[in-house]
C-alpha cells in the first residue's frame, strides 16, 4: 500500500477520493451500502486518478446522529480489508472513535481523518501507537449542533489557534509533525461566507508548516453560490490549490483531475500529464 509519506513528497496536487458507506451522508448517502457497490467504486476514483480512498462509516453532515463503534466497524472493515487485497491506493479511514482507529490502522490503512482532530477518549493514544499520519480538522461543536448559528469573535484566529494547539498536543504525545495534516473544516460549524474567508486565506494555515487539506466538494455553499455543485466544487478546488491546499477531498474525481491538469497546464505553459 503505496504511504502518504511518500505521495506528500510529490510535486503536485493530490486527490482524495470519498467513499462513504452511510445511508445518510449529505451527498452521495445509501449510494455504496454493499460491500460490492463500494469496493466498485473506489476502484473507480482510482482509475479517475484518486491518490488516496477516504472510507467513512459514519455521516458527519450537519444534524447526523452518532453511531455505534461496533456498527462503523461493520460498515467499513470488510472495505478496507477488501480494497488492500486488490490494491495498493493508499486507504484512509474518517472516523473520530479510538477502537476504529485501532482496527484499521491493523488492517493498514495509512491515514486517519479524523473530524474531532483526535479529542475523543483513546485516539490520541491509538495513533501515538501508530506510524500513520493523521488529518486534524476544525470543528465548531459537533454535527449535531455545529449548524446552528455558528459565531465567532475572530474566525480566522480561532481556526488557527486551534489547528496549532492540537498539532502541539499530537507532537506532545510523541506523533511526530511529519505525521501530520491540517484541514480548515469548510462546512462544519462555519457560515457561508466564513467558509469562503477560509479558503481565501489559506495563507495563515501554511505558517504552521503542514500540509493542508480542503474538502470543499458538493458543499451547501457551493451550491447557494450557483447550484451548480460539479461546477462550483470544480472552481473551489482550483482555487484552493491555487491559495496552498495539498490535498483536496472530493466526490467528483475525474473531473478535479482534469480541472487540475488544465489549469496547471496553462499556468506553467506545458502540457501537465502527471
Amino acid at each position: 500500500m503505496k504511504k502518504i509519506v511518500s505521495l506528500l513528497e510529490e510535486n503536485r496536487p493530490l486527490i482524495m477520493g470519498i467513499l462513504n458507506v452511510t445511508p445518510d451522508s449529505f451527498s452521495d448517502g445509501g449510494e455504496f451500502l454493499s460491500l460490492a457497490d463500494a469496493v466498485e467504486h473506489a476502484k473507480y476514483l482510482e482509475e479517475c486518478g484518486a491518490d488516496i480512498i477516504d472510507i467513512g462509516g459514519e455521516s458527519t453532515r450537519p444534524g447526523a446522529k452518532s453511531i455505534s463503534s461496533s456498527e462503523e466497524l461493520q460498515r467499513v472493515m470488510p472495505v478496507i480489508e477488501r480494497l488492500k487485497y486488490i490494491s495498493d491506493i493508499s486507504i484512509s479511514v474518517d472516523t473520530s472513535k479510538a477502537v476504529v482507529m485501532k482496527k484499521a490502522i491493523e488492517c493498514g490503512v495509512t491515514l486517519i481523518n479524523d473530524v474531532y482532530s483526535l479529542r475523543k477518549p483513546g485516539a490520541l493514544d491509538v495513533v501515538a501507537d501508530s506510524d500513520v499520519h493523521v488529518c486534524l480538522m476544525h470543528m465548531k461543536g459537533n454535527p449535531q449542533n455545529m449548524q446552528n448559528k455558528p459565531i465567532y469573535e475572530d474566525l480566522l484566529l480561532e481556526v488557527r489557534e486551534f489547528l496549532s494547539d492540537r498539532v502541539a498536543e499530537c507532537e506532545k504525545k510523541g506523533i511526530s509533525a511529519e505525521r501530520l495534516i491540517i484541514d480548515i473544516g469548510f462546512g462544519f460549524g462555519k457560515t457561508p461566507l466564513g467558509n469562503l474567508k477560509l479558503i481565501n486565506n489559506l495563507d495563515l494555515f501554511k505558517e504552521i508548516g503542514l500540509p493542508i487539506m480542503v474538502g470543499a466538494s458538493r458543499k451547501s455553499t457551493i451550491k447557494k453560490i450557483c447550484g451548480d455543485q460539479l461546477g462550483g466544487s470544480l472552481a473551489a478546488a482550483l482555487f484552493a490549490v491555487k491559495n496552498g491546499a495539498k490535498i483536496l477531498r472530493v466526490h467528483d474525481v475525474k473531473e478535479t483531475v482534469a480541472a487540475l491538469k488544465v489549469w496547471e497546464s496553462l499556468v506553467e505553459e506545458r502540457l501537465v500529464d502527471w
